[in-house]
Formats: C-alpha cells, sequence, structure tokens
C-alpha cells in the first residue's frame, strides 16, 4: 500500500537532483592558485577552490563527474569533484602541462606538455598514464571530435593542427594554419574545426576529417580562444590586446559584430542552453557574460586574479 507513495516521493527527488544540477563554470585564476566556480543561473561566483601550481587549462568529464585542472608550474593536473568542488588527487606528468582534455566517453585524459611536445594519455578511471604521443611543437589547445574518433592539438610553433586517431593513439594528419594556433573548437557534428591564429591576427577553417583548409577569418589582434554557440550558427573569438570579441557567421564566414569585454580576454566558452558565452578577462580579474541573442554582454562577474579558463570550462 505504501508503493505508489514511495515512487511519487522517488520521482520528486530526481526532479530536484536533476534541478540542483545545474551549469558550473570553472574559472582558473592562474595568478592566485585558484579556481572559481560561477553557479551559471544566478551568474555568480558560489565557490573558490585552490589549485597550486599556477592553474590554466580546463576540460570537464561530465562521465565520472570530474574536472581537469592543468598547473604548468606543478607539471601536471588537479583533479576536481564537479560536484563536491573539492580537489580529489594532483597527478603528475612533467614538464609544463597547458592544454587538457577528455575523450566523449570520459574514459581518456590528454594533457599537452609545451617543452616536451607531446600529448600523455591517462586512464580517467585509476589516472595511470598510458601513452605519450609526440606532436608538434608547443602543443596547446586540445579537442576530440563529437564521434570520439579523433583528437586534434594546436601545436602553436610549428603553426600546425595535429588530427589524432583515438584508437590507434596516433598521428593520422598535420595540417598548417595560420601563425601560433592557440584555441580549437569543432562543430557539433565534427564537420568544421576552427583554431584561433595569435600571430596571424585570424581564424583558421579545416574540415574535420580531410583537414583540409577551407577558409581564413580576419579577425582582432592576437586571438586566443574559440567557441561556437546557437546551434554551431556563431563562432565567437576573444582577441586578447583589443578587448573584444568577434562574433562570426559560420555560414558566410562573416564578421556580425566586435564586442567590448575585459582588459586581455582569454579562455571563452559556451553555455549549454547556448544562449550565454562566458569570456574570462586576464588583466580585469573577472568574467564577462554575453547574450547570444543580443550580442551584448549583459554581466560581468568578478572572479580571482588572472583569469585564464584555457578549454571547455562548462559543465553540462
Amino acid at each position: 500500500m505504501f508503493k505508489p507513495v514511495l515512487i511519487v516521493i522517488g520521482l520528486v527527488l530526481a526532479l530536484m537532483n536533476s534541478a540542483n544540477a545545474r551549469p558550473y563554470a570553472f574559472i582558473t585564476n592562474q595568478l592566485d592558485n585558484t579556481v572559481s566556480v560561477i553557479d551559471t543561473e544566478i551568474q555568480k561566483v558560489i565557490e573558490t577552490v585552490r589549485v597550486t601550481g599556477k592553474p590554466a587549462g580546463v576540460a570537464v568529464n561530465q562521465v565520472k563527474k570530474q574536472i581537469y585542472i592543468s598547473t604548468p608550474e606543478g607539471g601536471g593536473y588537479a583533479v576536481i569533484d564537479s560536484e563536491k568542488l573539492t580537489v580529489n588527487r594532483i597527478v603528475k606528468v612533467g614538464g609544463a602541462s597547458l592544454g587538457i582534455a577528455v575523450d566523449k566517453e570520459g574514459k581518456q585524459i590528454f594533457v599537452a606538455d609545451w617543452y616536451e611536445h607531446s600529448v600523455t594519455v591517462f586512464d580517467a578511471d585509476n589516472f595511470l598514464q598510458t601513452s605519450v604521443i609526440k606532436v608538434g611543437k608547443s602543443p596547446s589547445g586540445m579537442i576530440t571530435s563529437p564521434d570520439n574518433k579523433w583528437l586534434y592539438v594546436a601545436n602553436r610553433v610549428d603553426d600546425s593542427i595535429s588530427q589524432i586517431d583515438l584508437k590507434k593513439l596516433n598521428i593520422r594528419n598535420t595540417t598548417k594554419v595560420g601563425a601560433h594556433p592557440f584555441g580549437i573548437a569543432i562543430d557539433s557534428r565534427g564537420k568544421r574545426l576552427y583554431t584561433a591564429n595569435v600571430e596571424s591576427n585570424d581564424v583558421s577553417v579545416l574540415d574535420g576529417r580531410s583537414m583540409k583548409r577551407l577558409a581564413t577569418i580576419k579577425v582582432g589582434a592576437r586571438p586566443y580562444a574559440v567557441t561556437l554557440a546557437k546551434n554551431d550558427s556563431l563562432l565567437l573569438v576573444t582577441n586578447q590586446d583589443d578587448g573584444t570579441v568577434s562574433v562570426i557567421d559560420t555560414n558566410t564566414l562573416k564578421s556580425l559584430a566586435i564586442i567590448d569585454v575585459g582588459d586581455k580576454p582569454e579562455g571563452i566558452s559556451s553555455h549549454p542552453n547556448g544562449r550565454f558565452v562566458y569570456v574570462a578577462n586576464w588583466f580585469d580579474n573577472n568574467v564577462s557574460v554575453i547574450d547570444t541573442g543580443t550580442l551584448q554582454v549583459v554581466n560581468t562577474i568578478e572572479t580571482g586574479e588572472g583569469s585564464r579558463a584555457f578549454g571547455d570550462f562548462i559543465s553540462p
């Protein structure tokens, strides 16, 4: 006789847990060795997590409910529990880890070593090293394809992007792009890859499978990172030296707007709902929130010193 009541209670609890699982933005503050956690529903910092080693890169493992934070001066990365918002583990890699990514199944973690010109692969179950892949000089931004077949790596000093086969864990292709590629993004179908080229002030557009160069788009001064929004119809690019974000129509590859944000914008990520884009401003120690409907900054959130947030830093 109590079963219907128990079922109803269970459904209510499930709905409550779902409602509480709102997306968080994890912003690395490199100069004060912290990570600011922003509740994106209320657009406020709700927690500050201590991570030593000059935290820079961010990757979200949705399956494991973990956040990986690269620590260039710590020679590895920290593992944050995305629910408890505490550091669970410190993993040593060696060298200077910067770019960090995770595969779509949540099974493998990839860490780019700036000085060793390699990507180290870790098992996400036990954090043991499983492989080291030699890539181009000074690997930085990384991202996996939606079908989990490829890992793309921006080789900054080599002016190239490497495509790594995730089954064989070797390089399938390497393509030259603009000068000093850094942040990269890929669309939801895996058809187009975009890279911000810091020294040539442009974005290269590549075919996600063949790696053929499709186009080059001029943007602002020293573009750092890129993200896609509104069902991949918009590409947003942070321009470090201009204090702006360029907005590109991905159908026409033409500029739609230039948005003033904070000083020295670096990391940029899109909210899962597609309405908001978050921009970490290095010199202003804050985050600008852009409304993708109006293409205007609608909020500024104070974070920590040297907000960088390099990578995909918003949990689904």
